[in-house]
């Protein structure tokens, strides 16, 4: 009986070891900052957005950020927080739920496409440094290295509730000037495309498509990321599945899963 469950703990911990890797690596990024590899662009991308999503208010021609920064509302802050809040913890629970479900092939494969979409994500930090939307409104266009991570629309989640939820999450941030692709739009896309592959799954697909709506506006509203971060992450988890699932795993064998089921 003892031998089983330490086999059952083996196998949990293999399959949760990505997310693991995952949280070392972005912990890692503080100590080698993508600005020392590249430029930072701080007012290209702003510019764009400007150019391709901007809302007419008040005659002046605003980012949907700078728009969301005068025109927010309680109800709304409150509801995108929550949204937020699941970025990275709601895929780790669908992967344990399939891991306790007996689908431990899907749960590997989902942690396993979650860390190589991090890779991909990661790889973008550093090719292209960019700032995230709160920092031009805060700082304007100069990059200021070692500038320290801001709640930026999400004090007002941590107002309404009177609590320093965001503020303590942000204050630990690895890197401000990290904001493409968007991360936090690229994670539930990969936990609803393995719901999708699970028969009468259809709780799950409903929960994680709405949250992932859910956090694609709640990164705009609350200023962390442009609509073309959110684009290019949603992409970067389109990009990543379809290397993960097309070329990679054909050349895992399918004994290589035996363990996870003896």
């Amino acid at each position: 009986m003892t031998s089983r469950y330490f086999r059952e703990a083996l196998r949990f911990i293999a399959v949760m070891s990505p997310f693991i890797m995952f949280a070392l690596l972005y912990n890692s990024m503080r100590y080698f900052p993508n600005y020392l590899f590249n430029d930072i662009d701080t007012e290209g991308v702003y510019q764009l957005e400007k150019q391709l999503f901007g809302i007419i208010s008040d005659g002046m021609r605003l980012t949907p950020c700078e728009y969301f920064r005068v025109h927010h509302w309680t109800w709304v802050d409150v509801l995108s927080g929550v949204f937020y809040l699941c970025w990275v913890p709601l895929p780790i629970f669908y992967c344990i739920w399939l891991f306790v479900r007996g689908q431990r092939r899907l749960s590997l494969q989902l942690s396993t496409a979650f860390l190589f979409v991090n890779l991909i994500g990661f790889s973008g930090y550093y090719i292209y440094p960019a700032s995230p939307p709160w920092y031009v409104m805060e700082y304007g266009f100069t990059p200021i290295l070692n500038t320290p991570g801001y709640a930026a629309g999400f004090i007002n989640f941590d107002n309404a509730l009177n609590i320093k939820v965001f503020q303590t999450i942000y204050s630990g941030n690895a890197n401000v000037f990290a904001a493409i692709p968007s991360l936090h739009s690229a994670y539930c896309p990969i936990a609803l495309y393995y719901a999708c592959k699970v028969k009468h799954n259809s709780a799950w697909i409903l929960i994680l498509s709405v949250v992932s709506i859910g956090i694609w506006f709640s990164a705009v509203y609350s200023a962390h990321h442009y609509v073309i971060d959110v684009l290019l992450g949603i992409l970067t988890s389109i990009l990543g599945l379809a290397i993960f699932n097309g070329i990679l795993l054909k050349r895992v064998p399918n004994k290589w899963y035996r363990w996870l089921q003896d």
